[in-house]
Order: C-alpha cells, then sequence, then structure tokens
C-alpha cells in the first residue's frame, strides 16, 4: 500500500471511529429489530388472512411474503453478528477490525431494514408495502441505538479503516477471526485452506480446458477425510458434524467451487443411508462412501419439474429382484464419473404427489468422456455451462434400466420424498458454506488487484468508491459466515433447522454473487478476461442463487417456517 493511504487511515483510528457502548447498542439495535419484525409479521399475517379461501395466500402475496422472510433473515444475521462479537470479546480477540466490521453490519443492515433490503437486483422490498401507515419504520428509525449505528455504523471513516485493516492483513490472510471457538476446527481450517490455496491456479485451468477435476485430487481429498467428515466412525468417518463440515467446505470452495461441492453428494448419500438405510446397506455402502471408493451422484431433478418434486415422472416397475426405471434425470452433477445414484423415482403411479416416490441407491459403472453413461438402459450427455465445471452436469435417460431390488433405500417403497426431506437442512447449510467460500474468493481476489493495480499512479484501493466495496464484501462475507456456522451449530444439537438452513442458503448466495460481480467491477477490463480468475468465480457465484432450492423457494421456505411455527 502507498504511504498516503497508510498515513490517512491511521490519522482516522485514532479519532475515535468505534462507538463508545458497542455491545449495548447492538443488544438495544436487536430489541427493535424484533420489535420491528414483530409488527411486520403481524401485518403480513393480517394481509394474508384476506380471502384467504383464494387459493394459496403465500402465492398471492409472494413478493411481500418473501420480502419479509429477507427481514426475517437480516434480523437472524444481525443477532448472529452480535453473538460473534461476544465470543471474540469473551476470548479476548476482538480487535480493531473485527469491532468495526460488527459495527459496520449494524450500521448497514439496520439501515437497509428501514430504507429497503434488496431481495435480488432490481427488488427492494420496504416495510412501508407492510407497515402502511410508518408507524413501525418511524419508531424503529427513531430508536437512539438504531439511529446512532445507522449514523456512526459504517460512515466513510470507518469503511476507509475497514479496507487499509484488510489491506495489512493481507500477508496472513488476516480478514476478521471467525470465532471457531475450538482449536481442532482451527486446525482443520488452517490445513484445507493450504490445500485450498495449493490447487488454485491448477483449478482456473480445469474451468477453462472444461476438464474433470483430476482424479488424482479426489484421491486426495479422501485421504484428507473430506468424503467421510460426517459419516460416523463405527463406518469408516470422521463423526465429526455439520460445523466442521462448513469449515471445510468454505475453504476448499474458496480455492475453486468444484472442490468444495466434491463432497456435497457424498454428504447426501451418507445422510439418506445414516438415517434410512438397512442394516447391510449401512454396512456395506457407508465405508466405501467414506473412502471415496464410491463416488455418489444425486439424480432428483426432471425438466420441467426443477423444486416441484411431487411431479416427478420418472418411473420404477418392479420384476422380480430388479426395478426397471424409465424416464429422464437432469442437471445431474458428476454424473458420468460416479459409481451410484441416489435416484429418486415414481413406484406407485396411482399416489398422488410425493406419495409415490421411493430412493433408490443405484449402483452404476463409470463413464468416460465418450461413453459417459455405459450401462444398458442409461443414455445422456453433457449439458455445457457457464461455471461450475469441474464435476460437469448431465441430462440421463433411462429406458428400463434395471437397478438391483436390494438397493432400494429402507427396503420400503413410498417414503423417497420424506427421506430426501431428512437431508434438505444439511444440504443447505454446506451449500451455504460454498456461498461464503465463494465470496470471500471473490473479495481476496479484488483485494489483491486493488493493491498491485495503479491508476494515475495511486493504486486502486486509494481511491474511496474501491476501498468501500471490498470493506463491505468483508463485512457481510462474515455476516453470511457467521449464519452459516450459526445454522450448523443447531443442527449439531440435534434441533430442526430448516429456517436456519434456508436463511443461510438465501443470504450466502446473494452475498457470493455481488463480492464476484464487485471484484469484476474492481478488476475493470480485466475482469472480463478469462484468464483472470475472477472471471471464473464470476460464473461459479451465480449457480449458487439457482441450485439447491432458488432464492425464491428459500424465501418461501423462511416465511412459512415462521408462520407456521408461531401459530
Amino acid at each position: 500500500m502507498n504511504a498516503p493511504l497508510h498515513q490517512s487511515v491511521a490519522a482516522q483510528a485514532s479519532a475515535g471511529l468505534a462507538i463508545d457502548g458497542l455491545f449495548e447498542h447492538c443488544e438495544q439495535a436487536v430489541r427493535a429489530t424484533n420489535t420491528l419484525l414483530a409488527g411486520v409479521e403481524r401485518a403480513l399475517r393480517a394481509v394474508l388472512a384476506e380471502n384467504a379461501d383464494a387459493g394459496d395466500p403465500l402465492q398471492r402475496e409472494q413478493a411481500r411474503a418473501h420480502g419479509f422472510a429477507w427481514a426475517a433473515t437480516y434480523g437472524q444475521a444481525l443477532h448472529e453478528m452480535l453473538g460473534w462479537g461476544r465470543r471474540l470479546q469473551a476470548s479476548g480477540k476482538l480487535g480493531e477490525l473485527e469491532t468495526l466490521m460488527l459495527q459496520a453490519a449494524f450500521g448497514e443492515y439496520l439501515a437497509q431494514l428501514a430504507g429497503g433490503l434488496p431481495m435480488s437486483q432490481g427488488e427492494i422490498f420496504r416495510v412501508d408495502t407492510l407497515d402502511t401507515d410508518g408507524a413501525l419504520r418511524c419508531a424503529f428509525e427513531a430508536d437512539p441505538a438504531v439511529a446512532l449505528l445507522r449514523t456512526r455504523g459504517f460512515s466513510g471513516p470507518v469503511r476507509a479503516r475497514i479496507a487499509a485493516l484488510l489491506a495489512q492483513g493481507q500477508a496472513t490472510r488476516s480478514y476478521g477471526d471467525p470465532a471457531l471457538d475450538d482449536a481442532t476446527l482451527v486446525e482443520i481450517r488452517e490445513q484445507f485452506a493450504r490445500y485450498a490455496d495449493d490447487h488454485a491456479e491448477a483449478a482456473h485451468q480445469w474451468h477453462l480446458a472444461n476438464d474433470l477435476i483430476p482424479d488424482a485430487v479426489l484421491r486426495e481429498l479422501a485421504q484428507l477425510g473430506v468424503f467421510g467428515l460426517t459419516i460416523p466412525e463405527e463406518f469408516g468417518g470422521s463423526g465429526l458434524g455439520k460445523t466442521a463440515m462448513c469449515v471445510v467446505t468454505e475453504e476448499l470452495s474458496r480455492g475453486y467451487i468444484g472442490l468444495g461441492s466434491l463432497g456435497t453428494r457424498t454428504e447426501i448419500a451418507g445422510e439418506l443411508i445414516t438415517l434410512n438405510g438397512t442394516d447391510e446397506q449401512k454396512r456395506t455402502l457407508l465405508p466405501r462412501l467414506a473412502s471415496g471408493e464410491i463416488i455418489p451422484t444425486a439424480a432428483f431433478t426432471e425438466p420441467d419439474t426443477g423444486s416441484d418434486l411431487g411431479s416427478l415422472r420418472t418411473r420404477a416397475e418392479r420384476h422380480g429382484d430388479v426395478w426397471r426405471v424409465s424416464g429422464n434425470k437432469t442437471w445431474i452433477t458428476h454424473g458420468a464419473r460416479s459409481d451410484m445414484m441416489t435416484l429418486l423415482v415414481r413406484t406407485d403411479r396411482d399416489a398422488p404427489g410425493y406419495k409415490g416416490l421411493s430412493m433408490f441407491l443405484a449402483p452404476k459403472p463409470r463413464g468416460t468422456d465418450a461413453n459417459p453413461f455405459p450401462a444398458p438402459g442409461m443414455s445422456g450427455g453433457e449439458i455445457h455451462v457457464l461455471g461450475y465445471r469441474g464435476m460437469k452436469e448431465y441430462e440421463i435417460g433411462f429406458d428400463n434400466f434395471e437397478v438391483p431390488a436390494s438397493a432400494l433405500l429402507g427396503g420400503v417403497e413410498g417414503r423417497g420424498f420424506k427421506q430426501l426431506m431428512q437431508t434438505f437442512e444439511s444440504a443447505r447449510i454446506q451449500t451455504g458454506a460454498r456461498a461464503v467460500g465463494v465470496a470471500q474468493n471473490a473479495f481476496e481476489l479484488g483485494l489483491a488487484y486493488a493493491l498491485q493495480r495503479l491508476q494515475f499512479g495511486r493504486a486502486l484501493i486509494e481511491f474511496p468508491r474501491v476501498a468501500d466495496k471490498l470493506a463491505w464484501m468483508a463485512v457481510e462475507t462474515m455476516i453470511a459466515r457467521q449464519l452459516t456456522l450459526f445454522a450448523a451449530r443447531e443442527k449439531d444439537a440435534g434441533r430442526r433447522c430448516d429456517l436456519e438452513a434456508g436463511m443461510a442458503k438465501l443470504l450466502g448466495a446473494r452475498v457470493a454473487w455481488a463480492n464476484a460481480d464487485n471484484a469484476v467491477q474492481i478488476h475493470g477490463g480485466n475482469g472480463y478476461a478469462q484468464e483472470y480468475r475472477i472471471s471464473r468465480v464470476l460464473c461459479d457465484a451465480r449457480i449458487l442463487n439457482v441450485f439447491e432450492g432458488a432464492a425464491e423457494i428459500q424465501a418461501n421456505i423462511v416465511v412459512r417456517s415462521i408462520l407456521d411455527a408461531r401459530r
């Protein structure tokens, strides 16, 4: 960093940027936010009650309902950021950067709650759409803690100081302590951070060539325990929780989303079998999944169904010791190189919606680029995509494809959807962690470029709008990280967390895309050049708002969870 910027922000640092009594103000702001959200929820319930008999009211009032889901996500995010700050304070690890990040998070999110928050680019939710007389918003804005944090929490000098501290921390990747509170988790994080760094450049070449991640990398990750991370120890896994899964996934995704995603299908398959499998299925499959001997894929989605799994048409019919599957699946990640499909099909044509669905642990041979699906009764090909390339996407057609009767998950028909639902929380938490890793990668690429690139004789970071972007990218990444870790801790504690998992995925995906977009802007024209990694990160980030339940689906889950829980 050039001396003028360092000197200017150093002078600002002594000017009392940190708000006195910050934690007390944040605590009061959380209470004020909860009051606002309670009022908005009452207003939403009143709106939904109008003409309740005229179809699904959440469909009718989708924009306002989803807006409330986003506002509730902000409320939970602020609560988790306050908890993060408290943990750091208690452990003596609360530094200047963390303090300013905490107040910046409150300053910006409180301002958005009052003025309008982005559900997506071009979709802004304002509480006035439900708080029609403005009384709730006015009371919220008048709260002294809210007013103070909105004014001073993320001011220009605060943004400049955060950017300067981030620049100073680049050499050691000191971008704010995540407060993992566990020496094992810290060690895991450092181990996988090194691995991601070592493979970052190679990953970019895999993307450019549209190559599969090499088999050697899969073997290395297997040896590091990635595939058996959450599989019980008695079946050859590490038996660690979802928090550890988040740490590993984030760091690998920071290097390349494909690395962070390699364990996703094993996580789903492992949980399906652990929770629902027969003793024989657990004994024979879980150790092979944990070791990486079996690479699974998930075959759930069909053309024209998306998240509407109740409309699945792929069917299976029993013929003696086999089931014969016919139909089509699409968006099958890692489909050709997989050894087993978690395959959701309809086994009872007469049962409506979800009731006729069953899950199979269907074995298949590995394919090649020339012949991706060599099994009799299978055909298909690659779907060419913008990013997320290291495992490739496929469409698959089944024509009397035979699956052993013993592959029926749990040995019972008609439970497929219920079994799959049990994995949604973990899958969405893991996707939230992938999003945080991508967001962190985008920030780090943007920071590195802003420090080294000179324009008009000055480093880019010396320009306030560049520094402002970087400051907020780091802050909001920490917000998404803490929300995701919270969801993981809830899961580890054995509590239902579909709400928290939905929030983590909802916010994390938006942050990843925003960070990638901002980092491209910092790169200027070079950000649009394929040789620069950020061009890949932009493509990778975009899918996060779509897969594992699109943003609109997550918002629907969040609002339904809140409304149903408080009836």
